[in-house]
């Protein structure tokens, strides 16, 4: 299963063409693509008219949904940011740090636009789209 970050959403819904928005357009009608409630967060907090609500509520209750923290993930994803630190690493946004666990943990992979996941593919085994 492919679990789409925040931060392809948002140049999806932008228009912005890329490797990543073209693959998400792509897999929306073939695969399952997953979201969670972190990822619906921020991409809810960035609409500004109610049409670009309705517009993004129309696709995320199409996909599937998972809580995306928990207990469980909230203790590895610290060990996991620590394990990065002690590299050297530090990752920008405790949330990215939540979503590259929650993937490595549940063996998704993760289609992402975002220089925070780049580590954790490298260091922690993350998987990408």
């Amino acid at each position: 299963m492919v679990l789409a970050d925040t931060s392809v959403w948002i140049d999806y819904f932008r228009g912005v063409e890329s490797r990543q928005t073209a693959l998400l357009d792509s897999l929306l009608d073939k695969e399952r693509i997953a979201t969670g409630d972190l990822i619906i967060t921020e991409l809810m907090q960035g609409f500004r008219t109610r049409n670009q609500i309705s517009a993004g509520l129309q696709i995320i209750n199409r996909l599937e949904y998972f809580d995306l923290a928990g207990k469980e993930i909230a203790f590895k994803a610290a060990d996991n940011y620590r394990k990065l630190r002690n590299r050297g690493i530090t990752i920008r946004k405790t949330i990215d740090t939540i979503i590259g666990t929650f993937c490595i943990e549940r063996g998704f992979k993760l289609l992402h636009n975002d220089r925070d996941f780049d580590p954790m593919v490298k260091h922690l085994g993350l998987t990408v789209a």
